[in-house]
């Protein structure tokens, strides 16, 4: 088979892997993304809650945090720019009983360290004034917060890719691969097998980076994280959305609990609950799971009809830590693994849609 020599590859076609090639197209770099599937973005990337995060609950000084309003304020410009349909519709953090008010004024000084500058903790009625219908004894009031139409951001972003020159292989799997000195050879499966020889590959296979860079001999194993699969279930309701802003209960380590969101065309749902499974392709929903939600949100919203909750849709996140703890984004460089030419975003969850722009550049910037 004949070698192919190009200048980047990116390996996954999600919004992550999209918005690193578009950052590589932007400093002048000639990018190929290859993704297994037959369309872009049809795992984590479309099975999320679209929502566009203000950066408060993450713990600081880590990339989450380090990345979550940079990648805020450029997505909410992107989005401007390019037209794509999204929401600055705001958020309500409610808290329910003494503790959890004290809890409300920690994470606004955690969300202050990470430089959200914009949140305002107002009580009960206040809250109430603002979301009749809501039942809460406070709430962090988040305007920053907000929704997107993610498939019209990954469809933005395959348009800039294509303008600079870049090109997107679908149903293109990376079967093998080999360490040179001068690149990293990638032998590309699908309908017209190819082999690539690379001066630089990023790895942003998301649920499947691990198992991609095990695939690549000479990317030593133990520089190698085991991703752990967190499945998020979500229950749509009928009828019109209750609320106009999200509406969250106070975050947990690993989790932001049973929330209330609606998408673009006012469509509200609750989810993501979480549970680790052992598979990263059980896209299934638990019908049986309803009479939980409907509890869980019944703490701040007392007139839900759970009759009017019906079984929506699952994703799954790339999840570095295990239950209860609070995991982080990891850039792998040749620091870490010693490969010169080779990059790998492992762990890129919550919130990887929001923060994507923000990634991108991080890791171009790595790569120069």
């Amino acid at each position: 088979m004949v070698t192919e020599r190009v200048d980047a590859i990116v390996i996954g076609a999600g919004v992550i892997g999209l918005a690193v090639a578009r950052a590589l197209g932007r400093a002048g770099r000639e990018v190929i993304v290859v993704e297994k599937n037959a369309a872009f973005g049809e795992e984590t990337s479309a099975r999320n809650s679209e929502v566009i995060h203000a950066g408060i609950q993450y713990k600081p000084g880590g990339m989450r945090a380090s990345l979550a309003v940079k990648g805020r304020d450029a997505l909410y410009a992107f989005c401007k720019e390019h037209n794509v349909s999204h929401a600055r519709c705001g958020k309500l953090l409610v808290a329910i009983g003494d503790k959890e008010i004290t809890g409300l004024h920690g994470l606004k000084a955690n969300a202050e360290k990470n430089g959200v500058s914009d949140l305002v903790i107002v009580n009960g009625a206040a809250a109430r004034a603002m979301e009749p219908g809501l039942y809460c004894d406070g709430a962090i009031v988040s305007p920053s917060s907000g929704i997107v139409d993610s498939h019209g951001l990954m469809l933005a972003l395959v348009g800039e890719i294509e303008d600079k020159g870049g090109a997107l292989a679908l149903a293109s799997p990376v079967l093998s691969g080999h360490v040179f000195a001068d690149g990293i050879e990638l032998d590309i499966g699908g309908v017209d097998p190819i082999t690539l020889k690379a001066k630089t590959v990023v790895n942003c296979a998301g649920l499947w980076s691990d198992r991609v860079a095990r695939l690549i001999a000479g990317i030593p194993d133990a520089t190698i994280p085991q991703l752990k699969y967190g499945k998020g279930q979500y229950f749509t309701y009928a009828g019109k959305a209750p609320f106009s802003r999200l509406i969250y209960p106070l975050p947990s380590p690993d989790s932001q609990g049973v929330h209330y969101t609606r998408d673009l065309g006012g469509q509200g749902k609750l989810g993501p609950d979480i549970a680790f499974i052992d598979t990263n392709t059980d896209y299934s929903v638990d019908p049986s799971r309803r009479d939980a939600f409907a509890a869980a949100a019944r703490k701040f919203w007392p007139d839900i009809d759970a009759a009017k909750l019906q079984p929506g849709y699952a994703g799954i996140r790339p999840k570095l830590k295990g239950p209860g703890e609070e995991g982080d984004f990891l850039f792998s460089t040749t620091a870490d693994h010693g490969v010169p030419h080779y990059l790998g975003l492992y762990g890129i969850e919550s919130p990887g849609l929001t923060t994507c722009l923000a990634v991108a550049d991080h890791a171009a910037a790595l790569m120069r």
